[in-house]
């Protein structure tokens, strides 16, 4: 009997260990479970933290992915996906969890594609952004929520129109003349407590180049397709160039890599490509797509992912058998382009250098560690490196396409231009008298006519 009961309870464990995810929608605390499970199940590579509390309190849990959790490696690019800014909108943070789940479950399976991703790459995932919204919206019970309930955090503020608006500063820049990255706060903007902490995540902290936020579905409801720019054509206009990687390319490597959105046609509507430029779709300012590009070395597109902003559960098995191999394939695209360190000439870290590419307007910032990344396509690019107080470096760069080409630069010190020593003007009747060269030489040809021939 006991023979029985061993072999019985070893055939539940085991049922247990390979048993399907579930697909269901997360409460905040069940949200809050996942997370730590997934960190218990892979301990060696996972991290929870938080970016801080919303306005009721809730923790904005952030899972990373990484070899070493908790350390930024020199050189390793970083990628975070955002989910349910929206609270309302459901999907994006359903996946999140998904991808969680899926990315621990394959490396404890040593699926060498995810491992050298993890390996590789340092990966941040903030499940909801929103998660006041999200318990209003799903409060509504079983039938669908109304449509703008939980939108907004529990302020009334939509998060996605809280963030600085540098449209201005860079119009300014553009016509008067003034950097093209990293543009100043302005004085007089007043966050929401989550959009003050996602402001700082970690865009401003760490190198990272990638970044998505994901959404249920836009309003009105659209077909899944990606937004490549949110205020105005601004940022698809710089990120149209030649070579460089940008909100285009990117969208589209998602979009044919979804089971579907790539079709175009989806809830009755047709987007080419699956993609749309945001500004063309609607403008709006304020968002957390311009701001990480003007603000942040990090590039961002949206994911419009469904044509229900809270979908049934019955409908999330399907949304991520056709998002999955798009998430991961996402992932892959940080590692194209350019990395590399930048050193003054005692092989010392040097942090914000500029490095700019020739023809692109925009540019990118080194790390606290001197480490840089910067997305782009195959090709041959001239790329520059500068700092305050160092000579320039530029070189020349072919660029393939599979692993990012290192170049690292090497700065000197700039020789300070010394003066010519000027002799003190003269004093008379005790001013200081400005003598003039040509004043100065009548001065000389006369002394000299007064001691005669030498």
């Amino acid at each position: 009997m006991s023979d029985l009961l061993s072999v019985f309870l070893h055939l539940l464990l085991l049922f247990k260990l390979v048993a399907p995810v579930t697909f269901r929608h997360h409460r905040y605390d069940d949200l809050v479970r996942t997370l730590y499970k997934v960190q218990n199940e892979c301990p060696g590579i996972t991290r929870v933290y938080s970016i801080g509390r919303s306005v009721e309190g809730r923790h904005l849990y952030v899972l990373e992915f990484s070899d070493h959790p908790g350390i930024h490696e020199p050189l390793e690019p970083e990628v975070k996906y955002v989910g349910n800014m929206h609270g309302n909108e459901a999907l994006g943070r359903e996946l999140m969890l998904q991808l969680s789940e899926f990315l621990c479950e394959e490396f404890r399976n040593r699926n060498q594609r995810i491992v050298q991703l993890i390996q590789d790459t340092r990966i941040h995932i903030l499940p909801s952004m929103n998660p006041d919204g999200y318990e209003v919206a799903a409060a509504q019970g079983p039938n669908k929520p109304g449509y703008l309930v939980g939108r907004n955090n529990a302020n009334g503020v939509d998060l996605n129109r809280n963030f600085p608006d540098l449209n201005t500063y860079i119009y300014y820049n553009e016509k008067y003349g003034g950097p093209n990255h990293h543009l100043p706060l302005p004085d007089n903007w007043k966050s929401q407590p989550i959009s003050t902490e996602g402001r700082w995540w970690p865009i401003t902290r760490m190198t990272s180049p990638l970044s998505t936020g994901s959404e249920g579905s836009a309003a009105p409801p659209a077909p899944p397709r990606l937004t490549t720019s949110s205020s105005r054509r601004y940022v698809e206009k710089q990120l149209v160039p030649p070579g460089e990687l940008g909100a285009q390319e990117l969208a589209k490597v998602y979009s044919y890599a979804h089971g579907w959105m790539f079709q175009g046609w989806n809830c009755g509507d047709y987007f080419p490509d699956g993609i749309t430029n945001g500004a063309s779709w609607y403008s709006l300012s304020k968002g957390m797509q311009d701001f990480n590009y003007l603000h942040t070395n990090c590039f961002e597109i949206t994911l419009e992912l469904s044509c229900d902003k809270f979908p049934p559960e019955e409908e999330l098995q399907r949304e991520w058998l056709g998002n999955r191999e798009a998430l991961i394939q996402f992932l892959e695209q940080v590692h194209q382009g350019i990395k590399g360190m930048v050193l003054d000439e005692n092989y010392n870290n040097l942090a914000n250098a500029v490095i700019s590419v020739s023809g692109i307007n925009h540019d990118v910032t080194s790390g606290d560690h001197g480490d840089y990344f910067r997305l782009l396509l195959p090709g041959i690019y001239t790329v520059s490196a500068t700092a305050p107080g160092y000579d320039p470096e530029t070189v020349t760069v072919t660029v393939g396409p599979a692993e990012p080409t290192l170049v690292n630069f090497h700065l000197k010190r700039s020789i300070p231009q010394v003066s010519p020593v000027r002799r003190a003007p003269s004093r008379r009747h005790g001013v200081r008298a400005k003598v003039q060269p040509q004043a100065r030489k009548k001065e000389m040809e006369m002394r000299q006519l007064q001691r005669g021939p030498a």
